[in-house]
């Protein structure tokens, strides 16, 4: 008898979920709306161009670009470019202000997502475009844009002789209430907390010098069976929800290493962050997640949640560690991150992915209507 009846609530609670999740997908569906109109590439103007080089010399092909630069500026017959290296103190954003003030058109970031993001936040809303060298480990806005992150001469082609594209940045406010300290700067990618950021955070230097964005791989596996924490979240302004988590992402675009496209919806113009909960608590939970993205499985699933949203709060009550474009970025007592539409001019290849859903439609869904009880 007892059998029966735990296989009979078993069923019962399946078919529950089961019709949960059909009519979350279902609403989803329904509220589709047109993604906004993106910024399509547009070739870079012919003539010379006035070229500045922001340079990590930490990294391994820091030396070695500098000279490739140098080189493919002197063969386009145009001034040898102005060479900047980052320091400990400024990782970049100072020398793109100087950059700028020298007149460059062009403002080459040589490093990792770190370098880039410096850079990023002087050029933003100014008439010099970026362009993409990279020497990091994840190099995350390089894949997402299309560009041969493996091939730093064939990026330079691109930065000098590509197009330009319009792309959205968005800037995050972290808050430690124990400190009363609050730290700004500006994301590329995707930010987030919680266990994404424990494992970049955790990754061992070493393991990351050898084996690149695999080391974060080995951290992953050490932190998987952490525990959910409490957060409260609301999106736009709107009523805030309380979730049991582990982690929270915020997508500008949502491409990572080996080719998992993890956030396949998020557009990098479209002037919207596109806002992924994560609520595994148990090794299926983690093995059901990790097939539906790897698969890309277009169904619902209790342990993710999509949501999309130009403004973004989460509170916790306990510090929880946070990451921005794959830099750890401290723990955090509450956060909040806003979309800048159109703010970074960049140089993409001719044929640069558009958006994943461009000129389609993408689901809008209202938060209230996806509260789960947790």
């Amino acid at each position: 008898m007892r059998r029966k009846l735990f296989a009979g609530t078993a069923a019962a609670s399946a078919a529950v979920a089961s019709i949960q999740t059909y009519w979350s997908v279902r609403r989803l569906h329904q509220t589709r709306t047109p993604t906004a109109a993106v910024h399509r590439p547009a070739r870079v103007p012919e003539g010379p161009q006035r070229v500045a080089l922001v340079v990590n010399p930490t990294k391994l092909q820091a030396h070695t670009t500098r000279a490739l630069v140098e080189r493919a500026c002197s063969d386009a017959g145009w001034e040898l470019p102005l060479v900047l290296e980052t320091t400990a103190e400024d990782p970049g954003t100072g020398q793109a202000v100087r950059a700028l003030d020298a007149g460059a058109d062009l403002v080459l970031a040589a490093g990792g997502d770190g370098t880039v993001r410096a850079v990023a936040q002087a050029l933003a809303h100014r008439p010099a475009a970026l362009g993409l060298l990279p020497l990091g480990t994840g190099n995350l806005l390089v894949r997402n844009l299309g560009l041969p992150y493996h091939d730093v001469a064939g990026c330079l082609r691109v930065a000098l002789h590509g197009h330009e594209r319009r792309i959205d940045m968005a800037r995050i406010s972290l808050r430690d209430e124990r400190t009363q300290v609050t730290n700004e700067q500006p994301f590329l990618v995707m930010g987030g907390l919680g266990f994404d950021a424990s494992v970049m955070a955790d990754a061992r230097p070493d393991l990351k010098e050898k084996y690149g964005w695999l080391a974060y791989s080995e951290a992953g596996v050490r932190h998987l069976p952490g525990r959910r924490r409490r957060i409260t979240i609301s999106l736009d302004g709107g009523p805030p929800q309380s979730r049991k988590v582990r982690s929270v992402l915020l997508a500008n675009c949502g491409k990572l290493p080996a080719g998992v496209d993890f956030v396949p919806d998020a557009v990098i113009d479209d002037g919207h962050l596109d806002v992924v909960v994560l609520s595994p608590r148990s090794l299926l939970g983690w093995t059901w997640m990790a097939a539906k993205i790897l698969l890309r499985h277009p169904g619902g699933t209790p342990v993710i949640s999509y949501y999309r949203a130009r403004e973004v709060t989460v509170w916790s009550g306990d510090p929880i560690d946070t990451q921005v474009d794959g830099d750890p970025s401290g723990s955090m007592s509450s956060l909040t991150a806003r979309v800048d539409p159109g703010a970074l001019m960049v140089r993409v290849p001719a044929a640069a992915p558009g958006p994943s859903g461009s000129s389609v439609v993408r689901p809008a869904p209202a938060w209230g209507r996806f509260r789960r009880r947790t």
